[in-house]
């Protein structure tokens, strides 16, 4: 669990420096996925520390999804979106209202009632449809991402954040179907596949919903696709879960987190806003 919360705060405070990069950038042809878009914000020192900052919170995410349930780890990355909330409120001087305070200690609360109920990660091993369904579904992610390049910038803004939110969540199940990283055994792995390229796909996906449109929409649409879905394939084909009796405990909490977590979608996109502004973020 520790390392689950781990990953959420390395996540949250990247979100912050890569939001502000990605802003800073020179804007590109206004595709879905725009590769062009990642490597000029790759010139933005924020964006590499936030590069940094996202890398140890996946190696502590593969920790955590070794040793626990997805939903619980899913929760976790939610959860990130708190980390962002108060990180903005110390570093860049966001106000937060009352509400949104409250919304951060419903997430905590959220989490606390995961860490209580959750069991043991689940001990099925993963079928080899299911490792080909993750590729599949990370190369929709590209075709997603070309698709959102044509549309309005409101229904853009939804469709990268739903994309991105599905790559990030191939991600988190392939990580449950690598079982060894012995070679050449892992090299024979689909879900290895799976996991670079949905991971790439999220990544091209998310710093373009950051740069343009309603982050605000995006970061939403990441929520519900990266935290329900992973659960769902979880529960049911990797057979994660609760201890004994507290399944209610655990849906709620899950619950409770993941609406708290939406609560703060906003702070998606305030910390670039703030930076460029150069005081408070304006209520919306």
């Amino acid at each position: 669990m520790i390392c689950a919360l781990g990953s959420a705060v390395c996540f949250g405070t990247a979100s912050v420096l890569q939001a502000m990069a990605a802003r800073a950038a020179e804007p590109g042809s206004g595709s879905g996925v725009d590769a062009a878009l990642l490597l000029r914000a790759l010139r933005q020192w924020r964006y590499l520390v936030g590069l940094a900052l996202d890398g140890l919170g996946f190696l502590l995410q593969i920790v955590a999804l070794r040793s626990l349930p997805i939903y619980v780890v899913g929760a976790a990355l939610a959860a990130s979106l708190a980390v962002t909330a108060v990180v903005s409120s110390r570093l860049l001087h966001v106000r937060l209202s009352r509400t949104e305070w409250a919304a951060v200690v419903v997430v905590c609360a959220g989490m606390a009632m995961l860490g209580l109920a959750a069991g043991p990660e689940g001990d099925r091993a993963g079928s080899t449809a299911l490792r080909w369904s993750m590729l599949g579904t990370a190369l929709g992610v590209l075709v997603l991402g070309a698709v959102a390049g044509r549309l309005p910038d409101r229904p853009r803004a939804l469709v990268l954040g739903l994309g991105a939110g599905i790559g990030f969540g191939v991600v988190e199940v392939s990580v449950r179907l690598i079982d060894t990283l012995a070679l050449p055994e892992v090299l024979s792995n689909v879900a290895l596949y799976a996991l670079l390229v949905g991971g790439g796909a999220a990544f091209l996906l998310l710093t373009s919903a950051l740069q343009r449109g309603s982050v605000t929409t995006a970061t939403a649409g990441l929520v519900i696709t990266e935290t329900i879905g992973p659960s769902v394939v979880g529960v049911v084909w990797l057979g994660d879960r609760t201890r004994e009796g507290l399944a209610w405990l655990a849906i709620t909490g899950f619950v409770v987190a993941v609406a708290g977590a939406l609560a703060l979608a906003r702070f998606g996109e305030l910390p670039a806003q703030s930076e460029q502004a150069g005081e408070p973020a304006p209520r919306e």
